[in-house]
């Protein structure tokens, strides 16, 4: 039996015997750490903070995002009933918005004007551009080189919100080297505020993030039971993608004692097994325990004791490493963890956008192709709930070369020609 008290954070780390979390870092970056620690702390309680923070969900980010049954897909599929919590509704297009709304009142409140951040796909990127914007905040945003050339619709927008926006062109030039790059910007600049993507990262920031985003779940939950009519229903399954674990935390925490909600989490198996040819650190069996970037979790190593390098479809889900509670979480038997491969992932994006109309960012179409694994198998009376973490306006590159569109692929060339 799970209990409260088993997924408490103490002094930074997840498990009992400190398993997963920490802070290590350089001495340099301690005081604005424990200086966060402690802002956080006194804030995260705050009517005054709450109140603003009910505002911005409500009127900036457009809270609560809709929990929609998906009929057309349950239908077509047999099995499970299927309802998609679509994030991708909210203002900037993902999820990213709830925690960097966040980030930014405490930003404010600690006195700061300057942001350093990383992004992969470019929706944190985004979305840390438009809050700077809404906060009157300097935005640095460091963003892998393969990367930016994959997802430039969204750096493009960054600049346009007027952030600077750093290539990175070291390493597998990804997540992975944009977030090294971030750090070390921050251990250059401390008294900048680092507003880090997802539940990675030295303590508190795994906690800030989950504290954001655990709304979502709160909202699945009370949704749910009017959209069935049924005070204390509870879905079977929870299904989300996990790179970092942002996401999926925000999906999953709410239930996190509710023993008969299976909470699964998927990964990206990109076009292999061997390393080097995916970003599956549970699922592939792997991972190994590592200090990285600040925090103790699981990685993907070369013998060398370095980062291997990881690929996927998703640019979002293209990290190394997975969130530190999402490690503890695996480690207890409390979440499950698939993988699902690239050609999987594109033919997920197709179903959903054909049954759905909703054309969801290519990490959300992983938890959409292990639901089309899974439903089939379920009864009718089951339910699967999918967090939708995004929307696809950025991934239209990667879309059009994954089903191989003709017609993409010749307006890009006139496109090219004419300009």
């Amino acid at each position: 039996m799970f209990t409260a008290d088993q997924f408490v954070c103490r002094n930074g780390f997840y498990g009992p015997n400190q398993d997963f979390g920490g802070r290590y870092v350089p001495e340099v970056l301690f005081r604005g750490l424990e200086e966060l620690e402690e802002a956080f702390e006194k804030y995260k309680n705050d009517p005054d903070f709450l109140a603003e923070l009910a505002y911005y969900r409500r009127n900036l980010i457009g809270r609560p995002s809709p929990l929609i049954f998906a009929k057309n897909l349950t239908k077509k599929l047999g099995g499970a009933k299927i309802y998609l919590k679509n994030e991708g509704n909210n203002f900037t297009g993902s999820h990213k918005i709830n925690h960097c709304v966040y980030h930014a009142m405490l930003a404010k409140r600690l006195g700061k004007t300057k942001i350093i951040a990383e992004t992969g796909a470019g929706q944190h990127g985004l979305a840390v551009a438009t809050v700077c914007v809404i906060f009157g905040l300097q935005a640095k945003i460091f963003m892998g080189q393969k990367n930016l050339e994959k997802q430039y619709p969204n750096v493009f927008w960054m600049k346009q919100l007027g952030a600077e926006v750093i290539p990175v062109t070291n390493g597998s030039q990804k997540l992975t080297d944009a977030a090294d790059a971030a750090l070390g910007e921050w251990i250059n600049d401390p008294e900048a505020y680092f507003m880090l993507g997802s539940v990675v990262g030295p303590h508190p920031f795994p906690e800030i993030v989950r504290e954001a985003q655990k709304i979502v779940g709160q909202e699945i939950k009370v949704q749910l039971r009017e959209l069935e009519q049924k005070p204390d229903i509870l879905p079977n399954k929870i299904i989300a993608c996990i790179g970092g674990g942002s996401n999926a935390i925000g999906a999953f925490n709410e239930f996190l004692t509710d023993e008969t909600v299976e909470l699964i989490g998927v990964e990206a198996g990109g076009v292999g097994e061997n390393p080097g040819q995916h970003a599956s650190r549970i699922a592939s069996k792997q991972a190994k325990t590592a200090i990285f970037e600040g925090f103790k979790s699981l990685f993907l190593l070369k013998d060398n004791g370095q980062l291997e390098d990881v690929d996927g479809i998703a640019a979002g889900l293209d990290y190394n490493g997975i969130g530190p509670i999402h490690a503890y979480l695996h480690s207890i038997g409390r979440l499950q963890v698939t993988k699902v491969f690239d050609s999987e992932v594109v033919e997920a994006f197709r179903i959903l956008a054909q049954t759905e109309g909703i054309l969801t960012a290519l990490e959300s179409a992983h938890a959409v192709a292990e639901t089309i694994k899974q439903a089939p198998q379920m009864s009718s009376e089951k339910i699967i709930v999918v967090n939708l973490s995004g929307r696809a306006d950025n991934y239209i590159f990667n879309i059009a070369k994954g089903i191989a569109d003709k017609d993409f692929e010749m307006f890009c060339n006139n496109w090219k020609i004419n300009t």
